[in-house]
């Protein structure tokens, strides 16, 4: 397993290479002048302002140059200096990545509890009203537009009913307190700073809710036609025929062996969650790495834009690590030589 995981990672370093090179090409190929974007059409008109400019940020040299030293402040761990805030970009992602990490595991948590209870009581009461109902659910989660559902709940419980707290990760006003892992729930947790706490997850619940329904639904449609798939199996009949209880033959022998596919599209979901949350925390002012791609993207600040993309290449590498080792845990059938 251990040469597994090595192997594993040398792989990856190819893949993060090409990911950088694929985001360096299309960053460059964009129509819009970075020199316009950033100095004004007014300043851009003056030759040795934009000069300057070209000259500071490496613009002046050919492209190929300007990748090779890109790859080699990367491989010191430098992921270059914002365009647009002139701070380094490891220490932006910093700040941001912890606030999307929080989001989006409160999201998967909440997406694996409920679909998978979901897509369980669906197979065991397949082709039933009970069925029918939680089918419904699945297609609804799958196909609710992310933007219109997010401002359907913030209008309805903050707006209306002024039970949500407005949008953001705190209240004005409160400080999170001493910085632990960046993400607060967990920091004042660890801190015991109740009053923190319990606003940060009053702030969290909203946000979570929106990316946990698209997470439903696949999980829940997975869950119900794996389950339904080992339920007629030989050794589930034979579970069942030597007089064990149902609960356990469901949990035991049914929904173990089904979780490989399961956790599969669970590990796709996460990673996707971490990239894919951009019209989501633009809605409830969350500042994380959704929203500082938007801005970066708008900004035309190429090395934040490439530090982004990096980290997310990052993320699904290890994701698909974890769920390959997880396998060989679940089922002991599994084994990376």
């Amino acid at each position: 397993m251990f040469q597994y995981i090595i192997r594993r990672l040398a792989l990856s370093a190819p893949t993060l290479l090409g990911i950088t090179l694929i985001t360096f090409l299309i960053s460059h190929a964009l129509p819009a002048d970075l020199v316009i974007a950033n100095l004004g059409d007014h300043a851009a008109q003056d030759p040795q302002l934009v000069a300057a400019f070209r000259e500071k940020w490496g613009l002046d040299r050919p492209p190929p140059t300007q990748y090779v030293i890109y790859i080699g402040h990367l491989l010191r761990g430098d992921l270059g200096t914002s365009i647009t805030t002139e701070q380094p970009v490891r220490t932006e992602l910093a700040l941001s990545l912890p606030a999307t990490v929080e989001l989006a595991t409160a999201s998967m948590i909440g997406a694996i509890v409920v679909g998978g209870l979901l897509g369980v009581v669906a197979a065991v009461r397949s082709d039933t009203p009970i069925d029918l109902a939680v089918r419904a659910v699945m297609t609804t989660g799958v196909a609710l537009p992310t933007f219109w559902f997010a401002i359907l709940l913030l209008f309805v419980f903050y707006f209306r009913l002024g039970w949500a707290p407005p949008p953001g990760q705190l209240d004005a006003g409160l400080s999170p307190g001493p910085s632990i892992t960046g993400m607060y729930v967990v920091d004042s947790l660890l801190e015991r700073n109740w009053p923190v706490f319990w606003n940060a997850l009053a702030h969290l619940v909203l946000p979570a809710i929106v990316l946990a329904t698209i997470g439903v639904g696949f999980i829940a449609r997975i869950t119900r036609a794996t389950v339904l798939d080992v339920l007629g199996r030989d050794y589930v009949r034979t579970a069942r025929a030597k007089g064990l209880a149902e609960p356990r033959v469901i949990w035991r022998h049914a929904v173990r062996n089904a979780l490989i596919p399961v956790i599969t599209v669970m590990g796709l979901l996460y990673a996707q969650l971490m990239a894919g949350t951009v019209l989501t925390e633009a809605i409830f002012s969350w500042p994380g790495l959704g929203r500082y791609a938007y801005s970066s993207a708008g900004n035309l600040d190429f090395p934040a834009i490439m530090g982004v993309a990096l980290v997310i290449g990052i993320f699904y590498v290890s994701i698909n690590l974890l769920v390959d080792v997880l396998y060989a845990y679940i089922n002991p059938r599994i084994r990376y030589e």
